[in-house]
C-alpha cells in the first residue's frame, strides 16, 4: 500500500503525535509499505525521518488544553497539498487529529475533490475533561462542531487512542471507533545492553519526562522532591523534555529559593539517549493534573523496567494499576507523590518485582502489535471502498446501457 500520514504538528518539535507517526511509519516501512510522512516543518537542526514530504509555511504556537501546539497557518497550504496528492497518488490518507482545523481539515477536503477512491482514515490522539472547557471555549467548540459534521462524513474510518480520546472525539465526529492505542518500542526500551547515564551512576534517581507545562505537574514534584531529599539525600531528580530556557530560568530561581540542589535539567534527547536515561533511573514520575488521553512516557517506562509513581487521573489509570506496575497517587498532591517515591527508592525488591509486571503490559503495547492492528484496520477499510466503487462503476454502466437501449 502506499499510504500518507497526515500530522498538524511541527515535525521539528517532540511530541506524542510526532512520536506516533514516526513508530507507526517505520513498522508498516517493515511490513513492505511505501509510506509518506506530510508536516510542517521548521529549522531547529532536528532531523526529520527521510520519508517526510516538509511543508514549508508559517508556524505559529497556539496555546490549546494547556499546552502548545506549533501549527501550519498559511494561504499557500492549500497548493502545497494538491501538489502532494497529485504527485504522490495514495491508496491511504492517514489524518492524525483530524479535528483540528488547519493541515488535516485542507488535507481532508482536496483528497475528496481530487482522489475520492483515496481511503480516508483518521486518528484522534487528543483528551480534554469538559469541566475544563470555560464558557468561551465552550461555545467555540460548540461552533465548531456544528461547522465540522459535513467533514466527519468524509472519514471512512476513525481511530481513538483510548477510549478517553474516544469520548472527546465524539463530541465532534460521532460515529463508529476503532480504539487501537499509542504504542512503544519494547525492543529500544527494554534492551538490557542499553549503558546507564555514567555521571549519574552513585546515588538514586528519579526521571521526569514531558514539558515544563503547568499540566503537567512539574511543580508539584519539585514539592515532593523537597521532601525525598529530607529522607534520601543521595537522591536526584532527572528532568528530560523539549524545555525552553524561560522555563528552566522560572524553574531554577525557584529551587534556589527552596534551596534545592540536585536538579538536572537534561533537555531534549534522542531517542537512544531517552532510552539511557530510563536505564539510569530507579523510578519514573509522571505529575500530570489531567487531560491526558495516554500515557507514553508511562509505556517507555515499564519496558525499561522501571517502577511508576503517577497521578490518578483517567488517561493512566488506563495503564497502570495501583502498587502493580506503580503507584497512583491524587494529582497536585505533593505529599503523596513524595510517599510513593520514598517507598519505592527504599526497597529494591518491590522495585523489581513491579519492574516485572511492567515489563508484561509493555509488551501488549508492542509496536509490531499496534502497527499490524493498524494495517488490518487499512485492509478491511480498502477492501469496502474498492467494493462500493465498483458497485457504482457497474451501476453507472448499467445506466448508461440503459439510456443507449431507449435511445436505439
Amino acid at each position: 500500500m502506499r499510504i500518507g500520514l497526515i500530522s498538524p504538528y511541527d515535525f521539528a518539535y517532540p511530541g506524542g503525535v510526532t512520536k506516533h507517526i514516526t513508530n507507526l511509519s517505520g513498522k508498516l516501512q517493515e511490513l513492505g509499505h511505501r509510506t509518506l510522512i506530510i508536516a510542517p516543518l521548521s529549522h531547529n537542526g532536528v532531523v526529520p525521518p527521510p520519508e517526510l514530504i516538509p511543508l514549508s509555511c508559517a508556524i505559529v504556537p497556539v496555546r490549546y488544553n494547556g499546552s502548545q501546539a506549533r501549527l501550519c497557518l498559511s494561504p499557500f497550504m492549500r497548493q502545497a497539498v494538491r501538489r502532494i496528492l497529485r504527485q504522490y497518488p495514495f491508496d491511504v490518507i492517514h489524518l492524525h487529529e483530524p479535528a483540528n482545523p488547519t493541515l488535516p481539515r485542507v488535507v481532508l477536503q482536496e483528497v475528496a475533490k481530487l482522489a475520492p477512491e483515496t481511503v480516508i482514515v483518521g486518528t484522534f490522539h487528543a483528551y480534554r475533561e469538559s469541566y475544563r472547557l470555560s464558557d468561551l471555549e465552550q461555545l467555540l467548540h460548540y461552533a465548531y462542531r456544528t461547522f465540522s459534521r459535513n467533514l466527519a462524513v468524509r472519514l471512512d474510518g476513525r481511530i481513538a487512542v483510548s477510549s478517553l480520546a474516544q469520548e472527546h472525539a465524539s463530541r465532534v465526529f460521532p460515529g463508529s471507533y476503532r480504539v487501537i492505542p499509542n504504542g512503544v518500542d519494547v525492543n529500544l526500551f527494554g534492551d538490557t545492553r542499553i549503558v546507564p547515564l555514567p555521571e549519574f551512576r552513585d546515588g538514586l534517581n528519579i526521571l521526569f519526562v514531558g514539558r515544563l507545562e503547568a499540566r503537567k505537574g512539574v511543580h508539584y514534584l519539585l514539592e515532593a522532591f523537597a521532601r525525598v531529599k529530607n529522607v534520601l539525600p543521595q537522591t536526584r531528580l532527572l528532568v528530560v523534555g523539549p524545555h525552553s530556557a524561560r522555563g528552566i530560568r522560572s524553574l531554577q530561581s525557584l529551587l534556589r529559593s527552596w534551596g534545592l540542589r540536585d536538579v538536572h535539567f537534561l533537555g531534549y534527547l534522542s531517542e537512544k539517549d531517552l532510552a539511557r536515561c530510563y536505564r539510569t533511573a530507579q523510578v519514573l514520575c509522571a505529575p500530570s493534573l489531567g487531560s491526558e488521553s495516554f500515557g507514553v512516557v508511562l509505556l517507555e517506562a515499564m519496558a525499561a523496567g522501571l517502577p511508576i509513581v503517577a497521578s490518578d487521573i483517567a488517561g493512566y489509570r488506563a495503564i497502570v494499576r495501583h502498587q502493580e506496575e506503580g503507584y497512583l497517587v491524587p494529582p497536585g498532591d505533593g505529599e503523596a507523590i513524595a510517599d510513593a517515591l520514598i517507598t519505592l527508592l527504599r526497597q529494591p525488591e518491590l522495585r523489581r518485582s513491579i519492574a516485572a509486571r511492567g515489563r508484561i503490559t509493555a509488551a501488549r503495547y508492542a509496536w509490531d502489535r499496534i502497527a499490524a492492528d493498524v494495517l488490518s484496520f487499512y485492509t478491511a477499510l480498502y477492501a469496502e471502498k474498492r467494493a462500493q466503487h465498483h458497485k457504482f462503476y457497474q451501476a453507472s454502466l448499467l445506466g448508461i446501457s440503459q439510456r443507449i437501449e431507449q435511445v436505439n
